[in-house]
């Protein structure tokens, strides 16, 4: 029987990764800067490159690769059927950023990879997310689950009765830009005053104090009231947006992942739960936070998990075969 090799790109406005696998697990993963100037197909073009590159340093003939995951930031629109991302911190087009020498409006990521695989999945990076914990991670077959993260951005993977929901253009989940507060003056990427994403990201949630994300923890931790005041509070208008998600979607139980949660899930949690839990117990009652199992694994696990052969899981969850590109992606990474 033949080798069955996958492919999975990790998609961010910063760097795009590129992993190959097998039945044992991955075998390279390369990285580099996304490209953000030339026609609009040059990021489907780098991430054809890069795939070639995982397959040149795996020893995989690249034609063997058939199939490919990516987990992808959004939002998505589909033209003709085809995923195109229409990313505001890729596309220059959009908001007429001048930090991006670009006039995309859209990017055909979907048709470029066509061109060249039978089997493509793209799916926004936090429904790649749940894809991946509920195959492998914190809410393994569990109906109703939402995964979140809480990092520079927020986001959100959302599974009710089984079924992951993704829209009419692949975007549901992006209630990180749910409106919370018309006082707010922050103001988002997507250009929204007052929502989620612009009131408690790592990109603002320190803006009050003129502080990074890191320096408001760091202050918190060691005692400056004004700062644990900003992060507690910051942990509570999260908690009123997990309310919002069960009072929706009655949802079971929350995988929390991102760098904030990762390191400051469990002083912030306290706050999280008790907004979540005073509100209407017979939606909430029972509903639970846990940590993301997966953490800086995520993407690619997710990315992977789009188009694992089903034959593959059982193995793959006793020996958790992603660990080693901790061990092998510094090496390799070019940036």
């Amino acid at each position: 029987m033949d080798t069955i090799y996958i492919g999975a790109l990790d998609i961010g406005g910063t760097k795009i990764a590129a992993t190959i696998a097998d039945a044992k697990g991955p075998l390279a993963k390369v990285s580099e800067r996304t490209v953000k100037s030339g026609p609009a197909r040059a990021l489907g073009d780098q991430v054809l490159s890069l795939l070639e590159r995982a397959c040149e340093q795996a020893g995989v003939e690249p034609g063997l690769l058939n199939s490919v995951g990516v987990s992808s930031c959004g939002p998505f629109l589909r033209v003709d059927g085809m995923v195109c991302l229409t990313t505001p911190n890729i596309c220059g087009g959009r908001l007429r950023r001048p930090d991006l020498q670009n006039d995309w409006e859209i990017i055909p990521l979907e048709q470029v990879l066509r061109e060249r695989f039978d089997k493509v999945v793209i799916e926004n990076d936090c429904v790649a997310a749940l894809v991946a914990e509920r195959t492998f991670g914190a809410v393994r077959n569990e109906p109703d689950c939402v995964y979140a993260t809480w990092s520079t951005g927020i986001g959100f993977g959302l599974c009710v009765d089984g079924r992951i929901l993704r829209g009419k253009h692949g975007n549901a989940g992006h209630a990180g830009h749910m409106l919370m507060s018309e006082q707010s003056q922050a103001l988002c990427g997507c250009g929204n005053r007052g929502d989620l994403e612009a009131v408690i990201s790592g990109r603002n949630i320190g803006q009050s104090l003129n502080l990074s994300a890191e320096e408001l923890f760091a202050q918190a931790r060691a005692g400056n009231r004004q700062a644990e005041e900003a992060a507690i509070s910051a942990a509570r208008w999260f908690g009123r947006a997990l309310y919002n998600l069960v009072a929706t979607l009655d949802t079971r139980v929350f995988a929390v992942g991102g760098s904030i949660w990762t390191h400051h899930g469990e002083w912030l949690k306290p706050a999280v739960m008790e907004e979540l839990e005073k509100r209407m117990p017979a939606l909430t009652e029972g509903v639970s936070v846990v940590p993301a199992a997966l953490g800086s694994f995520v993407a690619d696990v997710g990315a992977l998990s789009l188009v694992i052969p089903p034959e593959w899981i059982e193995s793959w969850s006793a020996s958790e075969p992603w660990r080693t590109l901790a061990a092998s992606a510094p090496a390799q990474l070019s940036r």
